[in-house]
């Protein structure tokens, strides 16, 4: 009787070994990973100032030449997609948990880590380019973090004039004799300057990307790692439009005093996509690894 109950403890004691050994291997959650490439074509872009030799040039549909000196975009609103079809947001309400700024002169800043996301097999990724309407508000209580992350000294994604972020900002320099190119792009607000009780929607520069995954990222034992390359060729030689820079005169599009809501918004349908007939803009998935 004795030898029976040590047996049966043993048996239970390897069964709990193995009930252990199991959860270790396949936990209820891991992380993802989202690493930006931002690219001209196939070639990540280098930063540089108007004289710079080692910045990445690029040459547009139009034949203008242009390099950067500063890039920087917002995403929020993430979702990943499992091979059944279910979306997992994640915190997309939320943008101190849930939204980013990337930013080419800060490497940690490409990689952009998705934590405590369900063990399942995901085939696409959804994410926002910008920030939604109802969450586009420099509120500085609700959201701290992102706030101050958006508002630093190097980074400058608040607009000065109105309540919302910008989505992108682009400095650089165009043509032979290196003209500056400023570009900002963000949602805009009509009504009367300084009061805010009279603001309501105007142009919404938000846009929602999807992407099919080139793999299915598995999450379990392994923590994926899912690269993003973001073909700032696009900004001017887009799907949609084909843009040539210009400072002066009708047309004028290369820095944010003078161009237009819609002049912005041509710049905003070649990165981010219509939101109708692309829903990809400048963005694809490079690479999966599991």
């Amino acid at each position: 009787m004795k030898n029976f109950k040590k047996y049966l403890l043993l048996v239970v004691a390897g069964l709990a070994f193995v009930s252990c050994s199991d959860d270790g291997d396949n936990p209820v959650a891991n992380n993802v990973t989202l690493s930006f490439n931002n690219t001209f074509k196939n070639s990540t872009i280098v930063l540089g100032n108007a004289t710079s030799a080692s910045a990445t040039a690029n040459t547009s549909a139009a034949g203008q030449v242009h390099h950067f000196s500063e890039l920087k975009y917002v995403i929020s609103n993430i979702r990943l997609v499992k091979a059944d079809g279910t979306e997992i947001p994640y915190n997309v309400n939320d943008l101190d948990k849930g939204a980013a700024v990337i930013d080419q002169a800060k490497a940690a800043s490409l990689n952009y880590v998705l934590s405590n996301i369900p063990s399942a097999t995901y085939k696409q990724i959804k994410f926002g380019l910008g920030v939604k309407t109802d969450l586009n508000t420099l509120d500085e209580v609700r959201f701290p973090v992102f706030y101050a992350t958006a508002g630093a000294n190097d980074t400058e994604m608040h607009w000065e004039w109105g309540t919302g972020y910008r989505f992108t900002k682009i400095e650089g320099f165009y043509d032979t004799d290196n003209k500056q190119l400023s570009i900002h792009t963000g949602s805009t607000v009509s009504g009367t300057m300084g009061d805010s009780a009279t603001y309501v929607q105007g142009v919404d520069a938000y846009r929602d990307i999807t992407l099919d995954l080139t793999t299915n990222a598995v999450v379990g034992k392994n923590a994926p790692k899912i690269t993003i390359k973001a073909d700032f060729d696009k900004l001017l030689s887009g799907k949609i439009n084909t843009i040539t820079l210009s400072s002066t005169g009708m047309n004028a599009n290369a820095t944010p005093s003078v161009h237009t809501a819609a002049n912005m918004v041509k710049y905003v349908d070649n990165i981010g996509g219509n939101g109708s007939s692309d829903v990809k803009g400048m963005f694809s998935v490079e690479n999966v690894e599991n």
